[in-house]
């Protein structure tokens, strides 16, 4: 075998390459600007974490790609999506960064930048699909596609990565597969209908007997109990789920519903604890999206006010406006609105409970 050739710091890190990428647009037609120097690091930086977002998130779709998912190997799967969700910290930290720019430091040198813009961030982009995030639920803006404004080879390749199978979907896939929801003899969801009902019950004799409730505001309760009742058809009706997954009020499949409740409610159970940290990292990545899209949002009012982007958008008003339409496991999320006490939660039975509970007999 070949001895390796002993390997430099800066040969390996590429460093002398890495630190010549930085040529302020200003610097070339020999302007005063400060700060675009931060601002390329900055934007490079992420794209670095783009990269190595891509690199995890690869290896995750590819572990949800098989048929048999194995379960040995969820707790690195879990780690990687954990892992990704630290990196979004730091993007979120960035800004603060970024913001030690005044305006006036930014006016320097905005205009030389039009019309590039991060909406041409090929990388974001392609997280973004492989996420799950559906051309139809995009915010456009000009009545323009979102790849537009990229050249030929980009969009190609932003193109490309809408034919895979996102994330989303494999993992809608998985749950589906998922056992227990009826098991033998045992129906859990007739148990937790029940259970529903005895807990709405309550709540609803709680209304009625209250002495300090005015009559108004007691029929406002009651209206609002039973509009609670008539949300967990969701859960509870297949046609009824069916009507608002049409709709667009929900995404999540049936099945894959069902089985991603059953895991938030019995997670306690040693069995349950990876797809439990699982679903939760995935609200919590949507959730670091969500928060660095507001707050890009909020720099962006603060750069350039009420002023279009340097990519022909309306600034700040569009990336506001993304924050919403632009999650894509929010269905998890609003899974708590189907949470029960523990204490009310149906009994599963022994064996069952056996098994999650990862109880062996010799």
């Amino acid at each position: 075998m070949k001895a390796q050739t002993p390997l430099y710091y800066g040969q390996y890190l590429k460093t002398e390459e890495l630190l010549s990428l930085q040529k302020p647009e200003s610097e070339k037609l020999g302007l005063e600007a400060h700060d675009e120097m931060l601002f390329i690091v900055i934007h490079q930086v992420y794209e670095l974490w783009f990269r190595q977002i891509l690199h995890d998130l690869g290896s995750v779709l590819d572990f949800f790609s098989s048929s048999k998912v194995d379960d040995s190997r969820l707790g690195t799967c879990v780690a990687r999506l954990e892992r990704i969700n630290e990196i979004q910290k730091l993007l979120l930290q960035q800004i603060d960064v970024l913001e030690t720019m005044t305006p006036m430091d930014f006016l320097d040198f905005r205009d030389l930048l039009i019309p590039a813009s991060g909406f041409q961030s090929v990388q974001f982009r392609r997280i973004e699909n492989l996420m799950g995030l559906r051309r139809d639920k995009r915010l456009t803006f000009g009545n323009q596609s979102y790849t537009a404004r990229l050249s030929e080879k980009d969009r190609l390749s932003i193109e490309e990565s809408e034919k895979l199978t996102p994330l989303f979907e494999l993992v809608q896939s998985w749950l589906e597969r998922t056992p227990f929801l009826n098991w033998g003899g045992f129906s859990f969801w007739d148990e937790y209908r029940q259970a529903v009902d005895t807990m709405l019950e309550k709540d609803r004799l709680l209304i009625t007997e209250s002495k300090q409730m005015s009559p108004e505001f007691q029929k406002q309760q009651l209206d609002m109990l039973e509009r609670t009742r008539g949300s967990f058809q969701l859960v509870l009706d297949e046609k009824k789920h069916d009507e608002l997954q049409a709709s667009g009020a929900w995404r999540l499949s049936f099945s894959a519903t069902q089985a991603a409740l059953f895991i938030f409610l019995y997670r306690d159970y040693p069995a349950l604890q990876g797809p439990y940290r699982l679903l939760q990292t995935l609200i919590e990545i949507d959730e670091a999206w969500t928060q660095w899209r507001y707050r890009h949002a909020l720099m962006a009012q603060r750069m350039i006010g009420t002023k279009i982007g340097t990519g022909g958008s309306s600034g700040s008003d569009y990336l506001q406006k993304a924050t919403e339409s632009h999650k894509v496991f929010q269905d998890f999320t609003k899974l708590s609105t189907f949470f029960i006490p523990r204490a009310a939660l149906p009994k599963l039975p022994q064996k069952l409970a056996d098994q999650l509970s990862l109880v062996y007999s010799r």
